[in-house]
């Protein structure tokens, strides 16, 4: 039983920063993000290509996110806000999913762009992210996600490159996130949607079906911005938590044989340390290329030794959490929910996935 509330009239006079309407919808899924909901919306409503609506489904919210939807919608009447408290774990062992399936089915747009509740988008990221499919050179469009600098932690700087993430907007990426993408409504249907079987990385188990059927375009400009304010334990249970959704759902082993590969070499470096330094030696300078090889150039702060030991401790530690919560995952098919979900109804063991 859903429950739906907004319009897609555009009566309403737009800011003039606002150019021209679109025929792209943007969709989200949220549950108890009351702290956050208000910063995303209002970035989509000051978008360059203003969306022909923004349709969010809420999953059963109990701290007022719903509340404030039903506010922002007789506000923006763009804004299609929909209750379906079958998009939590109450029903649906992939409620992430689920959610942003039920937006799209409701959307009435061609073209769909992807957002989160935890980010929020630059006034040209829209036009940007769906330029290569509006002008009919792809069908699918990634833009990846980037800090704010704004109020960073070490811990941010230190784990982004582990969890997919830019340090700044203008960096090029090729990481797939749902917390920016796009693609025709008509890709979406021909590959059957984001996967409701699995908690976490639908967005991953999504481009890996979409890839198979028409190639991405990246588009480097067109980023999420997302401050997660990391400390290290929290930095450490987010790679734990995806690389546990990784074994649970059984993809990017090759990830895995890396990490291991890297486990197995520090051990024996340490094993030999009785006979030798140099496999000692001969790991640490693998393990500092790793760790600042792919954002050395933009890295700030590259003479604050807190930064670049931080990022060094991560790059030794993340080889260890990758590994081993990936095996648990793949042994328990288990996944732990996030902070949302956590008190609505036990970790589901999700189904194969293809």
């Amino acid at each position: 039983m859903w429950t739906r509330k907004g319009t897609s009239s555009h009566e309403q006079q737009v800011p003039a920063v606002l150019v021209r309407a679109s025929a792209v919808s943007v969709i989200a899924t949220v549950l108890n993000e009351v702290s956050e909901i208000e910063r995303m919306v209002t970035s989509l409503m000051s978008q360059t290509l203003r969306p022909a609506e923004v349709v969010i489904v809420d999953g059963g919210s109990s701290d007022g996110t719903w509340e404030w939807l039903e506010k922002a919608s007789d506000r923006y009447p763009d804004l299609l806000a929909i209750q379906d408290e079958s998009c939590s774990l109450k029903g649906s062992p992939g409620p992430i999913a689920r959610g942003r399936n039920v937006a799209i089915a409701a959307a009435s747009s061609p073209v769909i762009a992807c957002v989160d509740a935890g980010c929020v988008y630059p006034p040209q990221w829209l036009e940007r992210l769906t330029a290569p499919i509006v002008n009919g050179r792809a069908e699918y469009a990634l833009g990846g996600s980037c800090i704010d600098a704004a109020g960073r932690t070490i811990w941010d700087i230190a784990s982004a490159p582990f969890l997919g993430i830019k340090l700044w907007p203008d960096e090029e990426t090729k990481s797939c996130t749902g917390r920016s993408m796009a693609f025709r409504k008509e890709v979406w249907k021909r590959v059957g949607g984001f996967p409701e079987t699995v908690f976490l990385i639908d967005d991953t188990l999504f481009d890996i079906r979409v890839r198979k059927v028409t190639p991405p375009a990246f588009v480097h400009q067109a980023k999420a911005v997302y401050k997660p304010r990391l400390t290290l334990r929290t930095a450490v249970n987010q790679l734990a938590r995806y690389a546990v959704a990784d074994g649970a759902a059984g993809v990017r082993r090759a990830r895995l044989f890396r990490n291991l590969a890297r486990c197995v070499a520090e051990a024996l470096a340490i094993v030999l340390l009785a006979l030798t330094f140099i496999p000692l030696f001969c790991v640490l300078a693998l393990e500092t290329y790793f760790a600042f090889r792919l954002d050395w150039r933009s890295l700030p702060e590259k003479r604050s030794f807190r930064v670049l030991g931080a990022r060094l401790l991560f790059s030794l530690m993340a080889p260890w959490i990758v590994t081993w919560n990936y095996l648990v995952g793949a042994i328990t098919k288990t996944v732990e929910p996030n902070a949302q979900n956590r008190p609505l109804a036990p970790v589901r063991r999700p189904d194969s996935v293809s």
